[in-house]
C-alpha cells in the first residue's frame, strides 16, 4: 500500500532531525541573483541549493588565508571633486553670516 503525502512528511521530517539537517533563506536583489544564475549555467548546476553548498564547501576548502579576500565586502571610495569642495564651503559661510552669533573659523 503506498504511503500518504502526511506519511512521506513525517518521514521526511524526521530524516532532517537525524541527520540535523537545517534551512537557510537568503533575500537577494536581482544582481546578486543574476550572479547565483550566471554561476550556475557556467557550472551546468540546475539547484539554487546545490550551487550554494558547493560554493561554501569549496571556500571553506580555501581556508581562511585564501577565503578572507573573497570574503570582503567592496568598500566604495567617496572622492570630493573641488567644485562640490568649494560649493559646500559657501553654503556653509552663507549659512554662518545668517546666524550672527556663531564663530567663524577659517582653517589655515
Amino acid at each position: 500500500m503506498a504511503k500518504t503525502v502526511q506519511e512521506r512528511s513525517a518521514k521526511a521530517a524526521q530524516k532532517r532531525l537525524v541527520v540535523q539537517e537545517e534551512e537557510l533563506r537568503l533575500r537577494v536583489r536581482p544582481g546578486t541573483r543574476q550572479a547565483l544564475a550566471d554561476l550556475m549555467e557556467w557550472s551546468g548546476i540546475t539547484e539554487q541549493g546545490e550551487a550554494m553548498t558547493l560554493m561554501i564547501h569549496h571556500l571553506h576548502a580555501l581556508g581562511s588565508g585564501d577565503a578572507l579576500p573573497l570574503l570582503s565586502p567592496p568598500r566604495h571610495k567617496y572622492e570630493i571633486s573641488q567644485s562640490v569642495a568649494l560649493e559646500f564651503s559657501r553654503k556653509s559661510m552663507l549659512m554662518i553670516q545668517q546666524d550672527p552669533g556663531d564663530e567663524l573659523l577659517i582653517p589655515a
